[in-house]
Order: structure tokens, then sequence, then C-alpha cells
């Protein structure tokens, strides 16, 4: 496997790795905080509780009041995606149209392409004078990872599927009035991305000897591979990129009266070019057959891709019942339309190396909650929300995002560890069921068919500091 170099500024400021299941809708991240966990996020930018509200919205920021105030969370992500196959096949083109036979010649097992992982993200805000805050923030808004095991029955529509993000997000804000503040930042976006499958060596030989309408040559396929689907003959390719890009965000927040708090907030899309390699691994078997037709289709290439990572939009609220009960709210849209295809094409020559039809759609996140001051240093949090999936239906529900909507429930609680510390804890738990999947490859005309039985824990853990 060949690995793009990194850039090691970005690369060493955060670590990242996350499963699919563990996310927002699509591939973003919405654990960019544990006290907003303990919510289910909801009133994320409006609540302004912390420095993680340099994320949710700037304008937030000059709530903290006076000082330097710093955040630091870690979330624990527990994911389940068992796959149960339901009809797989492989290309009925080989069997002459038959799809019993098709499905007969995939051999393969079920496989649970989530694993734990832990995401960190870290805030820090300043007051520099009575009217102007500055802070910055490093966090991971986008990621999926999903691992495969070698011989799953889907494995040539997709093995290790991985997307890393790091973004750096400088902001300020401005208070017009003791009512209104706008913010706004930039951010600095680092992606990347590594794709793997699996190549059924036998039906890549048998190809190659119609094309060639030779029948020696399938003569010598059917004797070095007589088996379709034969994971001791599989050749893989794996497909990586990277690419640093910049957006931006705005952010207002408006206090109609001292207990309610309406935020807005705003991010950009990012639009990524990234470039990288298809490294392919041949089987033993496959080899000579592509050297004595000068078959160049599995040499590595180096390739390109567009990533149009969408932007959002959140309006939220937080009103104080009392001096016990704060009530919150939060609609955001994701504009998730931007991800049409993931095409990959030869740097050099413009030849399609993948291209996946996605047809994502634009969703909305709907969340309430509630949090309840228990005395001078505890104060307890809960959440539900309802996460829509951008995919439009199993036929475009691929195995690298077998996404969902999903229900949140979430709990939490911040405690005040002396004036100038405290800690947040956050659980929630993603409800999703069982997720269909019917997907024909527009690559090479295998299809996964069947359902993941999915659901997810987080666990979140957050420490904040003024001084």
């Amino acid at each position: 496997m060949i690995k793009l170099p990194a850039r090691t500024f970005l690369a060493v400021s955060i670590t990242f790795a996350l499963s699919t299941t563990a996310q927002a809708a699509g591939f973003a991240l919405i654990e960019n905080s544990a006290s907003g966990m303990g919510n289910a996020f909801a009133g994320a930018a409006a609540v302004a509780e912390d420095a993680s509200t340099t994320w949710f919205n700037p304008a937030g920021m000059a709530e903290l009041g006076d000082g330097t105030h710093v955040s630091a969370a870690g979330h624990i992500i527990i994911p389940k995606a068992k796959f149960t196959n339901k009809g797989s096949w492989v290309n009925p083109a080989l069997t002459g149209g038959d799809f019993e036979q098709a499905k007969a010649a995939l051999i393969g097992k079920n496989d649970d392409g989530g694993k734990a992982a832990f995401v960190p993200n870290a805030y820090a805000v300043k007051r520099i004078n009575e009217k102007l805050t500055a802070g910055v923030g490093i966090n991971a808004p986008f990621g999926l990872e999903t691992n495969y095991e070698d011989d799953w029955i889907g494995r040539y529509n997709a093995l290790d599927s991985s997307m890393q993000t790091v973004n750096i997000n400088p902001s300020i804000a401005y208070e017009v009035n003791e009512q209104l503040t706008f913010g706004g930042g930039v951010n600095l976006q680092y992606i990347t991305v590594e794709l793997g499958s699996a190549i059924d060596s036998a039906a890549a030989c048998r190809s190659i000897a119609s094309a060639a309408n030779s029948g020696d040559l399938l003569l010598s396929c059917l004797r070095a591979m007589p088996t379709l689907s034969n994971k001791a003959t599989d050749s893989k390719v794996v497909i990586s990129g990277d690419d640093v890009s910049f957006g931006y965000n705005l952010g207002a927040m408006y206090k109609p009266n001292d207990k309610t708090k309406v935020g807005l907030s705003y991010r950009s899309a990012i639009n990524h070019k990234l470039e990288g390699k298809a490294d392919y691994s041949v089987n033993a078997a496959l080899q000579p057959i592509l050297t004595a037709t000068g078959v160049t289709r599995f040499n590595d290439v180096d390739v390109t891709a567009d990533a149009n990572l969408p932007d959002t939009l959140s309006l939220a609220v937080a009103h104080k019942v009392n001096d016990k009960v704060e009530l919150l709210g939060d609609i955001t849209q994701t504009g998730w339309s931007s991800f049409e295809r993931l095409r990959v094409v030869d740097k050099k020559t413009g030849a399609i190396v993948t291209n996946v039809d996605e047809k994502w759609k634009d969703v909305t996140r709907y969340s309430v909650g509630a949090s309840y001051q228990y005395n001078d240093r505890l104060k307890l949090r809960g959440g539900v929300a309802l996460d829509k999936t951008p995919i439009p239906n199993a036929k475009l529900r691929t195995p690298r995002t077998p996404d969902n909507d999903r229900t949140w429930l979430a709990v939490g609680a911040n405690y005040k560890l002396n004036k100038t510390s405290s800690l947040d804890l956050g659980y929630a738990h993603l409800f999703m069921g069982e997720t269909p999947i019917d997907n024909t490859s527009e690559d090479n005309g295998y299809a996964v068919r069947g359902v993941f039985d999915a659901s997810v824990d987080i666990i979140s853990a957050q420490f904040n500091m003024s001084f």
C-alpha cells in the first residue's frame, strides 16, 4: 500500500479515527464537544457555556466573559454495523444472465464493518477588549472509516474506506451591543481519503480473454482460476489522495431578554481537489495474463478526485425557565446534495478509475433538550435528536457509507472542580435499526444485497479551564 506524503504540521495537530456508524448523518461529525453531547447538541449554537462555542457559533465566544477560556474533549465511539447477506451476486454477465447462478457464485461471509475509535477536539478563546473576542478551534468535522474482512461477501464493492479531516478554525466575535453579537472565522481544512476493494481475478481474466476473442486465453484463465469470487486469487486496489482547502463560517447571537438566547450559525461548503494514487496488488495467477496481452488497466496510476463537502446552517434557542431549568432546541440543515458522485480519474489520461453514483439529498437535523442546575457545582443534561440520512434509497446506499436515519438519546453532566475549572461528561445511544442495502457497483456489476443491523454508543469527556 502506498501512502501519500502527509502535511506534517496538520497531521500532528490532531489524531482522528471513526467508524461510519458513529457520526452525524452522511459522514459529517457533530461530536465536537462533550458539553453538547449531554443535550444531543440541542441549542448548540445558542448555549455558549465553554470554549467549544468557537465551533458551533463564533458569536457565542463573547458570552464567556473576560480572560482566557480553554476546552479539550475526547469521544469514545462504540459502533455496531453487522451485515447479513440476502442475495448478493457476482456480475450476472459472468453467468449468462442467470441471477441464481450469480448469487451462488459469490462466495463470502457476513461481517461487521464497525470498530471502536477515539475522536478528540480542542478550543481556546480570549477576550481582547470590551467589544472584541478571539478564538481558535481544532477538530474533525467530517470523517468515516469502515473496515471489512478480506473474505466478506461485499469485498468487490468495498473493503477498507477511510476519510479523515483536520480543521483549524480561527475566529472573532464583535459585540454590537448587549443584545446583539456577530462572529466569523476562516477554516483551513486538510483531508485524506483511502478507498480499498478486492478485484475478482478470475472474472477479470475472463473479461480480458473475451475482449481478445481468444479461446486459448480463456482456457488458460479457467485452468489458473477456475472459480469466480475466490478469495485465494483476489487482487486488490487502494485509491488514496489528500488536499488542503479553505472555507469560512459566520454566526450571530441575539438576546431579546436576560433569559433567552437565539443563535444562528453558517458554515460554508469546502470543495477539495484531491491528488493521489491508485495502487494495485495483482494476484500471481492473473499477472501472466496481463503481461501476455499488454493490458495496463491494473497498473499503478496517479489520480485526482473532487470532494465537495457540504455547507451547514443552524438555528438554535436556549431559554432559562428559572434559575434551575434551561430548555434548548436546534434545527440544522446540511447541504448534502453537493455529494453527487464518487468519481476518481487517471490524472494523466482522464480515464475513469472508479465512478459511483451517490445523488445524496439535503437533510435537516432536529434536537431538543434541557439542563437542570442541581446545585452550585452540578448541572444535569438530557436531550433527544432526529438525524435524517442523506442517502435516498437502498440502491444508492454503499458498504462504504451504510448510513441510515438515527434517533439520539443523550444524557450528561457538568461538574465544577473549582472556581476556574470544570468537567463535562456525556453519553449518547444512537438507534438506527435495520438498514437495507441493494447496491450494484457501476465499476464491476457486483451487487451487495442485505441489511445492516446498526447502533452506536458514544462516551464523551471534556475539561474546561478559565484564567
